[in-house]
């Protein structure tokens, strides 16, 4: 078992959103840093690099999940990196309007 990740951390990794959805409504905090990345920053590097590597589709399950239990879209990671951004290096589309409608509200 991946022991290296918290258990959100983990779940993100792995895409598992059911697992996600629940650690969240079971408290956890979205906005929770590790090493040198928030939640929702993770959810889009995993989400965009597993597209690249795999030639699959972009998904926005977990970075969707996230937002709807009230991760901050604007909140950057220890590095600096905005989510939007990150969203927009990748060419995630889908992240990126999902962010940009958050971050209107």
């Amino acid at each position: 078992m991946d022991t290296y990740w918290t258990p959100a951390h983990r779940a993100v990794e792995h895409e598992d959103a059911e697992t996600l959805a629940r650690l969240l409504a079971d408290g956890a905090d979205p906005n929770e840093v590790f090493g040198n990345v928030t939640l929702l920053t993770h959810a889009i590097d995993t989400e965009g690099d597993g597209a690249l590597q795999s030639g699959t589709p972009l998904t926005v399950h977990t970075t969707a999940i996230l937002l709807a239990f009230g991760a901050d879209p604007e909140l950057p990671d220890p590095d600096g990196r905005t989510p939007l951004g990150m969203a927009m290096s990748y060419g995630h589309d889908l992240a990126t309007k999902l962010l940009q409608a958050h971050i209107a509200k």
